[in-house]
């Protein structure tokens, strides 16, 4: 409740008002049974003159002035002034409900925009803790309840009590009597409330739960479509969401089964009451003489029992929305509760020689157990240096790069860029001046200009289209209808492999980086348009450090040099002609790549 409260601080005046336009609304439907007494009893049944009521004398009296009034006078001025105070009540409602819904919505918008920051600063060992299915319930379906929640306890948190004391008081003030079949009928409703809430609330937590697991199936499904059809999964994965989907179900209907018993037993009780005041109020009418009692007060007497009871069926309904949403807030506080593993320092960058450094460096990923998957790391690649990493797939090249960027940071030793310890930089800093291009290709959807944009959010066209030209993307591009502003569609479905990868080059490539890493970044391009992307990559960015992973020789051979990582460490690093003689790993690799007729120079420039 705290952390609602912290968010509802912004919208306080509307949070306070909301409730005040309520007590109007509930004062105003309180009234409306007195109002129908004195139109039944002076009006339609004509018992009596209205003169014996304070209420109805007092009315006539200022409409009329003094006198005698008809029966067919009663019945229309107290309509008349019933429809007055629907209409006011109407009015303070409309407002309650347009005051409600802004505050609600207004910290809706206020702790989306916060948890999604917090998820953008988490590191990756974190969100993958956490899980991209979770993230994406915790983020909609939760802060959903939240705002249904907040929206509800503006309203309801006035409304509820208001009904029950009011109701009450003025059911006493027709007869002592009807507040005894009240008192008689609490005692039930309490129990059952609290027989039934304590099983169910702690089940709601474990609703999102399953709900997580829903979505986290439903996301590597439509993510993973062409993997699922290719291997004709569809079955299986639908059985996999179907058993996610069932538990989901199953537990939902656990808890309404609970809920399910409150309002049959909270409607019983209610014409139980009803069924007692009117026994009351008849016994009275017939057997005591100048008892007061009339049609019209037992009338009066049978609504207000009804908003009473009613009343506690609200509250039945807020303890069913607490317990939701206080499931919702701790899930979302554990998001923004999180403080980020890789925390960014405060330096900027400074010159150096050395563009990148590793010192003594060990990792391990988090939570994993036995050897380190890099260890005893301690190598220096220049300013302006093509620095090739080559090795078998699980060596450690992606991890070693990974470190560059802190997505990850290293167990021991240190990793320093421009001089400087990475941990020591701003994060924004740090990675502002690195382009780090993956093998999987993360496309968006929008235009072509858009994505090559996200390098460079200012980039001119000029600078797009230089970018797309290094990247052997110009081609492809020119050939669509639109050019630079064809659209393309999520994660780039509508191009091939070749192309989303070319796309991705050109994207880090506008920002004109200091450091540009290419993790595998040109593997479905075939031979003759890798060399010419070598060729352009030399000639148009002869002052960036180059940090290339690649599985194939041809790629890295004409690096300034080469490192080979086996076993999670650099054995060794040199020039290709260097490796050749000297490093029996690397010419095991180039044999198995270029062997009989192949073994040449694939590409000469």
């Amino acid at each position: 409740m705290r952390r609602i409260f912290h968010y509802l601080k912004p919208y306080a005046l509307l949070a306070v008002v909301s409730p005040l336009l309520m007590i109007g609304e509930v004062a105003a439907d309180l009234c409306l049974p007195k109002l129908m007494s004195v139109i039944v009893d002076y009006g339609i049944n004509a018992s009596g003159d209205v003169s014996e009521s304070v209420l109805g004398s007092t009315v006539m009296r200022i409409v009329f002035g003094e006198g005698s009034y008809t029966s067919m006078q009663v019945i229309i001025t107290f309509g008349v002034l019933m429809l007055l105070v629907v209409l006011v009540g109407g009015f303070f409602g409309v407002f309650c409900a347009y005051t409600a819904a802004k505050a609600s919505q207004g910290l809706g918008d206020d702790l989306r925009c916060d948890a999604y920051a917090k998820v953008m600063s988490l590191s990756i060992e974190q969100t993958d803790k956490f899980t991209t299915g979770s993230l994406v319930t915790r983020m909609t379906n939760d802060i959903t309840m939240i705002v249904e929640f907040t929206e509800m306890i503006l309203r309801m948190l006035v409304r509820s009590p208001m009904f029950f004391i009011g109701g009450t008081i003025m059911l006493c003030t027709l007869d002592l009597k009807f507040g005894f079949v009240l008192l008689c009928s609490l005692p039930i409703m309490a129990i059952m409330l609290v027989l039934v809430l304590g099983k169910a609330v702690p089940i709601f937590s474990n609703i999102q739960k399953k709900l997580d697991k829903v979505n986290s199936v439903v996301q590597e499904n439509v993510s993973g479509a062409r993997v699922v059809k290719a291997y004709v999964r569809e079955d299986y994965e639908y059985e996999r969401f179907k058993s996610a989907n069932r538990e989901l179900r199953d537990t939902n209907i656990k808890v309404q089964k609970l809920m399910a018993i409150m309002h049959p037993v909270l409607t019983v009780v209610m014409n139980a009451a009803v069924i007692a005041v009117i026994l009351i109020g008849g016994f009275e009418i017939e057997n005591v003489a100048g008892s007061g009692m009339s049609a019209g007060t037992i009338m009066a007497a049978v609504t207000y029992v009804t908003q009473v009871i009613m009343s506690i069926m609200m509250v039945t309904m807020l303890f069913h929305s607490v317990s939701r949403a206080m499931a919702s807030v701790k899930r979302v506080g554990e998001v923004l509760d999180s403080d980020p593993v890789i925390v960014s320092g405060e330096r900027r960058s400074v010159g150096d020689e050395i563009a990148v450094s590793f010192k003594g460096v060990d990792f391990r990923y988090p939570y994993a157990k036995g050897r380190p998957v890099l260890h005893d790391i301690n190598i220096d690649i220049k300013k302006g240096e093509t620095f090739a990493i080559i090795g078998e797939t699980g060596s450690g090249k992606t991890s070693l790069v990974n470190l560059i960027m802190r997505f990850y940071d290293a167990t021991e030793g240190e990793v320093s860029v421009n001089g400087v310890p990475v941990k020591e930089y701003d994060l924004s800093s740090l990675r502002s001046g690195i382009s780090y291009v993956m093998q999987k290709s993360e496309l968006f959807s929008g235009t072509i200009a858009e994505n090559i944009r996200w390098g460079k959010a200012d980039a001119t066209d000029a600078e797009v289209a230089e970018a797309a030209k290094i990247a052997q993307a110009e081609e492809f591009i020119n050939g669509f209808a639109e050019g630079y502003d064809t659209y393309i569609a999520e994660k780039g479905a509508s191009l091939s492999g070749g192309q989303k990868q070319r796309m991705s080059i050109a994207r880090a490539l506008v920002r004109r980086p200091e450091i540009i890493i290419l993790d595998d970044a040109t593997s479905a391009l075939d031979l003759a348009t890798e060399a010419k992307l070598r060729k352009a990559l030399r000639e148009n960015l002869k002052d960036a450090t180059v940090i290339m992973i690649a599985q194939r020789i041809a790629s890295v051979k004409e690096a300034d040099r080469i490192a080979v990582i086996e076993n999670g460490t650099i054995k060794d690093c040199g020039s290709h002609d260097e490796l050749m003689r000297t490093s029996e790993t690397y010419r095991d690799i180039y044999n198995s790549q270029m062997n009989g007729a192949d073994k040449r120079e694939e590409v000469s420039l």
